[in-house]
């Protein structure tokens, strides 16, 4: 069945990636995309998803506007040195026509919430301000939505902005501490599954060869994440921390180590700031069943996952319709 998704992104180069999969996937169609202050500002994040909606010929989508501060903190400026000053590799795409939609991101995501109740899901592969505002809108948004999925944290794997902190969640802390304590069940993909995922310049080469321009223009965009990575891995790949979310949220492909825990955020102004304090304490008795616990914890995947990301993006058509 084809499950309505609501979006919520920084939209850097594996937001596009994330974007272009749920636009690709048969098992979701995506009912609005808000955008949040990350990897490049929440404006640049907007204008970046306008022009690969319109790019992938579906520029009916629509897009709306949020948070450009964290809760507590103001912008930090983003994240130019991986992807690129434009947040897509300094891809230059076509200019979409389409202009934002007038309500706010967490607006949104509460209109939807009513629209589909019980049906939307939500994936936030970026900071979790507007999940945070959009809980103080309408405190009844945990029983309206079928699931949540966030791209963040990490429960065992060392952090990538911090030692401990990954970035998502150490941007605003205190918004995704609400939204852990909210009354909702979430899943957490963290870096320890993320990181460990890889695309590698195997998989680019095809992208680039595609007829489609979604495709190729994801291929290109990868070049400057890979080299950004390269550092990291010691070879031109990359991690594949949003598309996964995104395929997990959909349910395309599964885990094999997700136990639920009880999880927190550190919000302190100390070393463990935007820590995500995962309980894996159960870990040397096979994580048996913890009662209150709400945070499922994808930690493994049963089979590599970029075979599935590419087959996938080559889906998109390769005439769509520009506006």
């Amino acid at each position: 069945m084809t499950a309505p998704v609501y979006l919520d992104c920084d939209t850097g180069i594996d937001d596009a990636l994330a974007l272009a999969y749920l636009l690709a996937s048969p098992l979701a169609s995506v009912v609005g995309i808000g955008t949040v202050s990350g990897n490049v500002s929440a404006a640049v994040g907007a204008r970046n998803t306008l022009d690969l909606l319109s790019l992938a010929g579906a520029a009916d989508i629509p897009v709306a506007l949020g948070a450009h501060d964290p809760l507590a903190a103001s912008f930090h400026g983003g994240a130019p040195w991986v992807h690129g000053s434009n947040g897509v590799g300094e891809v230059e795409l076509p200019p979409s026509g389409a202009s934002l939609a007038a309500e706010s991101a967490a607006g949104m995501l509460v209109r939807l919430a009513g629209e589909y109740p019980g049906e939307l899901r939500v994936v936030a592969i970026g900071p979790l301000t507007n999940l945070a505002q959009a809980l103080e809108l309408d405190p009844l948004l945990p029983s309206l939505v079928e699931s949540v999925t966030v791209m963040g944290g990490a429960a065992l794997a060392p952090g990538n902005i911090t030692p401990v902190a990954e970035a998502n969640i150490w941007h605003d802390p205190e918004a995704a501490a609400l939204v852990l304590a909210a009354d909702w069940d979430v899943t957490l993909v963290p870096l320890d599954v993320t990181m460990t995922s890889v695309l590698e310049e195997s998989h680019r080469q095809v992208l680039l060869a595609s007829a489609a321009p979604v495709p190729r223009a994801l291929g290109e965009m990868l070049g400057y994440y890979f080299r950004f990575y390269e550092g990291i891995y010691g070879r031109p790949c990359s991690a594949m921390h949003d598309p996964l979310a995104a395929a997990l949220a959909v349910g395309a492909v599964r885990p094999a180590l997700a136990p639920v825990v009880r999880g927190a955020v550190d919000t302190s102004d100390g070393p463990g700031r935007g820590q995500t304090v995962c309980d894996m304490r159960g870990l040397y008795a096979g994580y048996p069943e913890v009662k209150g616990a709400r945070c499922r914890v994808v930690l493994s995947l049963g089979e590599d996952f970029a075979p599935h990301l590419v087959d996938t993006l080559l889906k998109l058509s390769p005439v769509p319709e520009l506006i």
